[in-house]
């Protein structure tokens, strides 16, 4: 089992339906915060994507449903959003509290700033100009369970240091992103094939995440002791921009099909003379 160092971090109560959402311990869902609006998840092969806008900033909703505290290790283009390392589930992540919310807005850089997810063109993704191109237009969130503390007989006080919740210092209406869970795990780990969009000719230059403006963010430190070292639950939803989806057959919309020299079977008849 691992007990990982956490931070406790501004939570949002994501107000995302099962419609815009993807997950079953956990809702979770693409907002885009320069148009406003829950971004619709469409499925194709047993995959989920949305469609993203370049140059609009993101963030992303994670709502708990279970009755337990969660750790969702979190990944962007296969890079964890805490750390910056490539992506792994034994990494850190944010912990979000049992019946709460938390929104993750972009790339933490601190206690108190991240910065900004957008979308942008694949040669302008973090994942991109930090080497790792191979992963871009994905994000994951790895789902992990508390582990369950040993029950304390009544009337016997606590064992000195010791605290009634793996999480200490968590507090109602917060959640948290935690520390790297081992030091001796850092570097580069292989992330997982097959949750990139299948690489089909697209009609444009396929969409990343953007490394953007400084914004405030506040987060402090707990601890989250998992249940499982293997994810309880791992959530995947790929992003390209409208038409490289329409393109791929994910989205309605036109034909993904080239251009037809005969696109008539017969000869029509012509306007009537005046």
């Amino acid at each position: 089992m691992q007990r990982s160092a956490a931070l406790i971090g501004l939570v949002f109560l994501a107000a995302a339906g099962r419609a815009s959402a993807v997950g079953s311990m956990a809702d979770v869902s693409i907002h885009d915060r320069s148009s406003g609006r829950t971004l619709p998840v469409f499925s194709a092969d047993g995959r989920y994507y949305v469609a993203g806008r370049p140059g609009n900033e993101y963030e992303i909703r994670i709502r708990n449903n279970t009755g337990t505290d969660l750790l969702a290790v979190v990944s962007v283009d296969g890079v964890n959003v805490v750390s910056g390392q490539t992506a792994s589930p034994s990494q850190g992540g944010y912990v979000v509290s049992a019946g709460q919310a938390v929104c993750i807005a972009g790339w933490r850089k601190s206690l108190s700033r991240v910065a900004a997810f957008y979308f942008t063109d694949h040669s302008d993704a973090y994942a991109t100009r930090t080497g790792r191109p191979d992963d871009v237009g994905v994000i994951g969130v790895a789902l992990f369970r508390s582990k369950t503390p040993s029950p304390v007989p009544l009337n016997e006080p606590p064992a000195p240091g010791s605290s009634p919740s793996s999480g200490a210092g968590r507090a109602p209406y917060q959640a948290g992103v935690a520390a790297d869970a081992d030091a001796t795990q850092r570097g580069p780990a292989a992330a997982a094939r097959g949750n990139t969009l299948s690489a089909v000719p697209s009609p444009e230059q396929s969409l990343g995440t953007g490394h953007g403006r400084s914004k405030s963010s506040p987060a402090r430190y707990a601890t989250f002791e998992r249940q499982s070292d293997t994810p309880d639950e791992v959530v995947s939803i790929g992003y390209d921009t409208p038409d490289n989806l329409v393109a791929r057959g994910i989205l309605p919309g036109r034909s993904a099909r080239g251009p037809n020299p005969f696109p008539a079977q017969f000869v029509p008849d012509p306007p009537a003379r005046w």
